[in-house]
């Protein structure tokens, strides 16, 4: 009897220690996927940022030549009509 109930014992014992490693494994297996997400979500907000950036850059440059033209156009149709 004793012979068993020793293996009982042993055999609850791992068990337990089985049940503590999956827990841990689950919690970590959860953090590294939040981890993943925060880190997909900062990606996504710098490159929204660059992107803004970069086309405030290309609008401003725009406007830039669209001005240089309107001045030509009206120096353009000053000599002409001197």
């Amino acid at each position: 009897m004793n012979f068993f109930k020793r293996a009982f014992n042993d055999m609850k014992e791992s068990a337990k220690q089985q049940h503590e490693v999956d827990k841990a494994n689950f919690r970590a297996v959860k953090a590294e996927s939040k981890a993943a997400r925060e880190e997909a979500k900062n990606l996504r907000i710098k490159r929204k940022e660059v992107e803004k950036t970069k086309r405030q850059e290309q609008l401003a440059e725009a406007n830039k030549r669209f001005e240089e033209a309107e001045n030509r156009i009206q120096e353009a149709l000053a000599e002409r009509y001197l």
